[in-house]
């Protein structure tokens, strides 16, 4: 049987090292590289052609939401799973809501990372135990859910971004920018751009994306 193909990305090299010699020692996985930020996956992915993408949150430039949207546009049948230090509800919920198909704390014994890979591989969503439970529904309680691109958009939006940017970024056309817009703020309730960013603030959607507002 083929051995599970890997790829970490994290800005810290005693992190990715550590990891690396961890995973190494399983017969049944590759290691295939090391990378220090998203960008670098977001252009190497459809070259490396992991399945299984172990990501950190919190990285300098494109963030580790912005980078789970992107990977999993080029390549959507790449598992994405998030490994942080942070285990508060909005930092899980938003990863898993922007697609990451599992979260793990780095502090786990190391057998468990190794399960969460096993995991994901079978297709299933794995939260390490600190995680569990920790899960909020991106709008609230009645209100009808965001898709999966509403929520990209909603990110961008958030960050600051124009629709003409936005389309941009993303390939589409600015009409269907503004479409989706439109259904953002009916879906949230919200009216203005400004609403937009606070509701993003409030519900962890830009955790992990290193901008500050």
């Amino acid at each position: 049987m083929a051995p599970i193909r890997i790829v970490i990305v994290d800005d810290h090299p005693m992190v990715t090292e550590g990891i690396q010699s961890i995973l190494e020692s399983y017969e049944d996985i590759e290691v295939l590289a090391c990378l220090s930020d998203g960008q670098e996956i977001i252009d190497r992915v459809e070259g490396l052609a992991p399945d299984v993408i172990l990501l950190d949150l919190n990285m300098p430039g494109v963030g580790g939401l912005s980078t789970t949207e992107m990977v999993l546009e080029k390549r959507p049948g790449t598992r994405i799973l998030i490994l942080s230090m942070h285990d508060s509800p909005e930092y899980i919920n938003s990863a898993l809501s922007h697609g990451a198909l599992g979260y793990v704390l780095k502090d786990v014994p190391t057998d468990e990372i190794k399960r969460a890979i096993d995991a994901v591989m079978a297709g299933e969503r794995y939260l390490c135990t600190g995680a569990k439970g920790s899960l909020a529904p991106l709008a609230g309680a009645g209100r009808e859910q965001l898709t999966n691109r509403e929520q990209t958009i909603l990110l961008q939006l958030a960050q600051g971004k124009s629709n003409k940017e936005v389309a941009q970024a993303l390939d589409i056309s600015v009409r269907t920018v503004e479409t989706h817009r439109k259904n953002i703020k009916r879906k949230l309730g919200i009216s203005s751009t400004a609403g937009l960013t606070r509701y993003a603030l409030e519900h962890g959607v830009l955790q992990g994306t290193g901008v500050s507002l």
